[in-house]
């Protein structure tokens, strides 16, 4: 099974709001917040620092977001912000825009009232490690029910430690919509203390830990409210797939859109009135404060003729940062 929310994140659709980079519940050893992120009061609208409720917006349109996914440190402390961001997005897009968090509180139940009147419309809850099998009859069986009243859509998302049949239960007696399980991963924030822990990479991959996924699928797979999200898809589906969305909203005429979803483009030092004297279309060339950025093709065809000594095609991820992937010299 496959919720909306998830739906939208698998197009590339869901704008990812980090709203708060403290979480005072425990220190997770399996944590994958950076550096950049962990224990910051910073909010980012993707990874655009947010100064204004205009740049929430601003990124929201970059990318055509379909919704929002709300997340942390830990939201819920910082209930006031999450629900001015909740709001903020459903009346600028309205009601359509779905919107899902990440805790790992219980919160009580005047949280779920104000997340819910906020516009929140997925709840999901990741309980500590160490609550695992032992749940029932606790305040975290009682919040799911709770969440449900409010009018929240309850569900677990849970990192792939172990296969823990207790959410199956939870699932079947109807308190959970659903189980997201993510395959669990290695990253930059994480990767000392998971070693620590006794984890290690899986070969070949980016960021998979070894022997996560196995004892859990067979446990946990077959089920019909489980999802089982693999490293490769987010980073190969999810991930490339918001890109795209944004590379097709703000590229220009000139630039092309990889599979990636990157942006290619030609830059050159030359005089820009060399550009007007070749009679290039305006729409094929952007003057810069010291440089200009062509189509690729056809720097690279002025270059061969000799019109143009020296440039260089440049690749670069169109998100806010505008981070350069690749560059070639071209002479």
């Amino acid at each position: 099974m496959i919720s909306k929310g998830c739906e939208q994140c698998a197009k590339g659709g869901k704008m990812v709001m980090f709203v708060y980079g403290y979480c005072d519940q425990r220190d997770c050893f399996y944590c994958p917040l950076g550096e950049n992120r962990k224990n910051v009061e910073q909010v980012y609208a993707n990874e655009r620092p947010v100064e204004s409720d205009e740049d929430v917006i601003t990124e929201a349109k970059r990318m055509d977001a379909m919704g929002s996914s709300i997340t942390g440190g830990e939201p819920q402390e910082v209930l006031e912000r999450t629900c001015h961001y909740l709001e903020l997005l459903k009346d600028e897009f309205g009601e359509d825009h779905h919107t899902h968090l990440y805790t790992g509180i219980p919160g009580g139940r005047e949280n779920m009232r104000r997340l819910a009147e906020a516009g929140l419309d997925e709840i999901r809850f990741h309980p500590p490690l160490e609550l695992w099998g032992d749940m029932h009859g606790t305040e975290w069986e009682e919040i799911l029910y709770i969440a449900r009243e409010e009018g929240l859509t309850p569900a677990f998302e849970i990192p792939g430690i172990r296969p823990e049949p207790e959410f199956l239960e939870f699932l079947d007696e109807g308190a959970a919509d659903f189980c997201n399980i993510n395959e669990f991963e290695m990253s930059d924030g994480n990767y000392r203390r998971m070693q620590e822990e006794g984890f290690e990479r899986k070969e070949g991959h980016m960021s998979a830990v070894e022997d996560s996924r196995g004892d859990i699928l067979d446990v946990m797979g077959d089920h019909e409210k489980v999802y089982f999200c693999t490293s490769v898809f987010k980073d190969a589906a999810q991930h490339r797939r918001r890109l795209k969305r944004m590379a097709r909203n703000v590229r220009r005429e000139f630039d092309d859109v990889t599979d990636d979803g990157t942006l290619v483009y030609g830059k050159s030092y030359a005089d820009p009135r060399r550009f007007e004297d070749l009679g290039v279309p305006d729409e094929y060339y952007t003057v810069k404060s010291d440089h200009v950025e062509v189509a690729w093709w056809l720097l690279e065809e002025m270059i061969e003729d000799g019109d143009v000594e020296e440039g260089e095609i440049v690749e670069q991820y169109p998100n806010y940062d505008g981070t350069v992937v690749e560059r070639t010299p071209l002479a």
